[in-house]
C-alpha cells in the first residue's frame, strides 16, 4: 500500500489515471444502481398496470370467473406466473381458486386498490376492484415471478455499464499514456544528447501545458552554452597571452646557454629550459582542448587513415627516436573517413603522443585501421604499464595523471581525445594491449567510414 501511496504521489499520468478512472468507475456505479433501480421500479409498474387490465376486461366483459377454468386461472399456464382472479365475499360466490382448490383466504375488508399480501405463508400482489355491477373481485398474482421479472429487466439495463465500463477504463489508460508520450519522448531525446550539444529543444510538437516548461529549459541551455563558451574563451585566451614571455624566456635561456657558465649554473639552466618547454607544451595543449570543445562549423571531406598516420609520425618520430621506441603502422588496409582532416589528426597524435611517453624505452607502439559494421576501428597500442580498470573513466578528466606515474606531463592528452570524439559522433574504447598480462594501453576510436582501401605497408 505504502508503494501505492508513493507511486500515486510521484508519478502525474499514474495519478491522472487513477483519479478519471475512479471518477468513471463511481459514476458508473451511481448509474448503475439508479438505472437498476428504476427499471426494477418501472416493471413493477407494469406489472401492477397487468393486474389492473385484468380487473378491467372483466368488469367491461361481465365475463363469469368460470370461463378461467375451475382453479381460477388459464388452462396450460405457468403455476407460478399464474393470476388468480376471484370474488371477495363469502360464501358460493368466492370463486377462482388457489392451489388446494380453495380461493385465496383473502379478507373480505380490504379496500379497493393494490396490496400487497402474505397469504398461506407466500406473498401476493392483490388488487381489489369493486365492478360496475357492484361485486367485489381480487386479481392477484404472486411476488416471486414479479420480483424475478423485474430483476431480470433491470439487469438488462446494467449490461451495457457492465460491457462498456471496463473497455472505457482501458480506452482512458492508454489515452493518458498517449498524451504523456511526447514528454517520455522529451526525455530520451535530451538524455541522449552529448555535453556539446546545447541547440534548443523542438517545441512545436509538444502540448501547450509543457511549452512554458520546454521554453525555461531552452533558456538554460542558452545561459549554459554562453557560460561555458566564455570559459573556454578565457582558457584560450589566457594561453595565448602567456605564450608571449614564455617565448621570450625560452629564447633568453638559449642566448644565456650560449655565455660561459660553471657547470652547476649549466645544469640548473637545463633544468629551467625543461621547465619552460613543459609550460609551452601545456598552453598548446590548452589551446588545442579550447578548439576541440568548441562547437564550430569544420569544413569536412574524405580523409585517409593512412595518410593521418604517416603525417602523425613524421612530427612525433623524433620522440620515438629519442626513446628507442619501435613506431609503425600495422596491415595494409587503409579507410577513408568522412570528416575534418584537422580533427582526426589531432585524435591521432595526442593518442600516439601518449604512447611514446608512458612506453619505457625500447618499447613498441603500434598502429593499424580495420573496419567493422561500416565504421573504421583505428588502433593505437603500446607496451606501456597501461590504465587499469578503475581509472578508465578518469582518465578522460583534465589534469588527471594515472596512480603510480612518475612521467611529467599536462594530462589534457585524452581529454582532448575525449572532447573531439564526443563533437563529431566517434566512439573510443580503452583496454589491454596484453590481456593476460593486463599491461600494454590499446585505445580503439571507431568512426563512420566512406569507403575502403588496400594499401602497403607504412
Amino acid at each position: 500500500m505504502d508503494g501505492f501511496k508513493k507511486r500515486l504521489n510521484e508519478s502525474v499520468q499514474f495519478k491522472l489515471s487513477f483519479s478519471l478512472s475512479l471518477a468513471i468507475f463511481v459514476i458508473a456505479l451511481v448509474a448503475g444502481i439508479f438505472s437498476f433501480v428504476s427499471a426494477f421500479d418501472e416493471a413493477h409498474e407494469l406489472q401492477d398496470d397487468m393486474l389492473r387490465q385484468v380487473a378491467a376486461l372483466f368488469d367491461r366483459q361481465h365475463l363469469p370467473l368460470a370461463h378461467l377454468g375451475d382453479d381460477g386461472r388459464a388452462k396450460d399456464s405457468d403455476e407460478e406466473s399464474r393470476v388468480i382472479v376471484q370474488y371477495l365475499s363469502d360464501g358460493i360466490k368466492a370463486a377462482g381458486k388457489g392451489d388446494a382448490g380453495e380461493p385465496l383466504p383473502l379478507p373480505i375488508t380490504l379496500p379497493d386498490g393494490l396490496h400487497t399480501l402474505d397469504v398461506s405463508g407466500e406473498p401476493f400482489r392483490v388488487l381489489v376492484k369493486t365492478t360496475s355491477s357492484g361485486e367485489r373481485i381480487a386479481v392477484a398474482q404472486e411476488t416471486g415471478v414479479r420480483d424475478e421479472i423485474a430483476r431480470d429487466s433491470a439487469l438488462r439495463t446494467l449490461m451495457p455499464f457492465l460491457i462498456l465500463v471496463p473497455i472505457l477504463l482501458l480506452i482512458v489508460a492508454d489515452l493518458v499514456r498517449k498524451m504523456f508520450r511526447p514528454i517520455a519522448s522529451l526525455s530520451a531525446e535530451i538524455d541522449q544528447r552529448a555535453e556539446q550539444e546545447l541547440h534548443p529543444v523542438d517545441e512545436s510538437h509538444l502540448p501547450a501545458e509543457v511549452r512554458p516548461f520546454v521554453v525555461a529549459i531552452n533558456r538554460l541551455l542558452v545561459r549554459v552554452d554562453q557560460s561555458m563558451e566564455t570559459q573556454r574563451r578565457l582558457v584560450a585566451d589566457a594561453a595565448h597571452e602567456l605564450r608571449s614571455p614564455l617565448t621570450a624566456l625560452s629564447l633568453q635561456a638559449e642566448r644565456l646557454d650560449q655565455a660561459d657558465m660553471s657547470d652547476l649554473a649549466r645544469e640548473r639552466l637545463m633544468t629551467l629550459r625543461r621547465g619552460i618547454e613543459r609550460g609551452r607544451n601545456l598552453l598548446d595543449q590548452l589551446l588545442t582542448l579550447a578548439k576541440a570543445q568548441a562547437a564550430l562549423d569544420r569544413p569536412k571531406s574524405s580523409v585517409s587513415v593512412q595518410h593521418v598516420y604517416r603525417r602523425v609520425l613524421e612530427d612525433l618520430m623524433p620522440l620515438a627516436e629519442d626513446k628507442h621506441i619501435d613506431i609503425g603502422v600495422e596491415g595494409k588496409q587503409d579507410a577513408q573517413l568522412w570528416g575534418n582532416e584537422l580533427d582526426v589528426i589531432a585524435i591521432v597524435k595526442n593518442l600516439v603522443d601518449n604512447a611514446i611517453r608512458y612506453t619505457p624505452d625500447g618499447g613498441k607502439v603500434d598502429l593499424s585501421v580495420t573496419t567493422e559494421e561500416g565504421r573504421a576501428i583505428l588502433r593505437i597500442q603500446d607496451s606501456g604499464p597501461g590504465i587499469q580498470v578503475v581509472e578508465r573513466e578518469r582518465v578522460f578528466d583534465p589534469f588527471y595523471r594515472t596512480l603510480g606515474s612518475d612521467h611529467v606531463g599536462s594530462g589534457l592528452g585524452l581529454s582532448i581525445v575525449k572532447a573531439i570524439t564526443d563533437r563529431i559522433g566517434a566512439e573510443i574504447q580503452l583496454g589491454f594491449s596484453d590481456e593476460i598480462n593486463h599491461s600494454g594501453l590499446a585505445v580503439c576510436v571507431s568512426m563512420p567510414i566512406t569507403n575502403i582501401i588496400q594499401g602497403s605497408k607504412f
